[in-house]
Parts: C-alpha cells; sequence; structure tokens
C-alpha cells in the first residue's frame, strides 16, 4: 500500500491576484535546490488518522502555526514513488518569517557515523499563482490547478 500525506495549501489575493504559501524542505539535500523543490506543507498520516487533522497537524509542526477555517478539498495526487497527497486548501493571511519548523536528525556527512539535525522546513515564501507552477514539486502541481479552478468558479 502506497504512503499516504495529507497537507495543506494556503492562499491570499493581493491586489485581486491570488498567492499561495509554500514551504522549502529543511536538510543538506534541499539546500541548493529551487525550482521544483517547494511544496505544500504536509506529512504522512497516523494510524487510524483523519487526512484533514493530519493535514492540519503537518502544517502545525513543519510551521508552527495553527490554522482553521473553511476547508476546500482538493482531492489527492500521485507524486513520484507512489505516495498519495491528499490536500484543502484555505484562505489564509500569514508571515512567513514568523515560521517555527520542527526538526529531524540525520547522519551527516553520509557514513561518518555524526548525527545532525536538520529542520523539516528551512523557510516559507508567498507565491504568485503563475510563478508556483514552477516552485511546486511537479507531483503537486495539480493542487495549483484545482486551486485556480475553484478560485475562477467562486468568482462566478
Amino acid at each position: 500500500m502506497p504512503k499516504e500525506s495529507a497537507g495543506l495549501l494556503l492562499f491570499r489575493r493581493r491586489a485581486g491576484e491570488p498567492e499561495v504559501f509554500l514551504v522549502h524542505p529543511g536538510g543538506p539535500f534541499w539546500a541548493k535546490k529551487d525550482e521544483a523543490a517547494w511544496s505544500i506543507p504536509k506529512g504522512e498520516l497516523s494510524s487510524g488518522e483523519e487526512p484533514l487533522a493530519a493535514a492540519k497537524r503537518e502544517f502545525a509542526e513543519e510551521t508552527g502555526i495553527h490554522v482553521d477555517g473553511e476547508f476546500v478539498a482538493l482531492g489527492e495526487v500521485k507524486q513520484a514513488g507512489g505516495k498519495v497527497v491528499k490536500a484543502w486548501a484555505l484562505e489564509h493571511d500569514l508571515n512567513p518569517s514568523l515560521i517555527r519548523s520542527n526538526t529531524f536528525e540525520i547522519e551527516w556527512p553520509p557514513r561518518t557515523g555524526k548525527l545532525r539535525e536538520f529542520p523539516e522546513v528551512d523557510k516559507a515564501e508567498w507565491f504568485a499563482l503563475a510563478g508556483a507552477f514552477e516552485k511546486i514539486l511537479k507531483g503537486q502541481q495539480d493542487f495549483l490547478s484545482r486551486l485556480a479552478a475553484h478560485m475562477s468558479q467562486a468568482q462566478s
């Protein structure tokens, strides 16, 4: 069975244009990657956990910020490697400089026996929706398209 993750795609409107909140993964593997490296804040579901509850929990763990409101289901996508990601959109504004991510520990450099701690998320930013397509992981681009469709439908 493929691993399942859940996450939140925050959006806001600036001068009538939508912007989305994305996070950059921390750690040495992602340190020099930018294009197609950003993600929605997300993480794996715990056993028996409701996906939306997991999405809220993971958002809080990766940003240090709790959010709530009217969530819009964006469905699911299958990322490279087979992981299934479920996402919800939420219109909500926040200051990316206030994020405080949880951390993880890995052996770094490899095969040295030295454990180092890194933040799960090393930065967060708001991106214009059009520019976000270049920044977000390819496997998550459908979430941006679905959000754009939802927003245009809501304006009709």
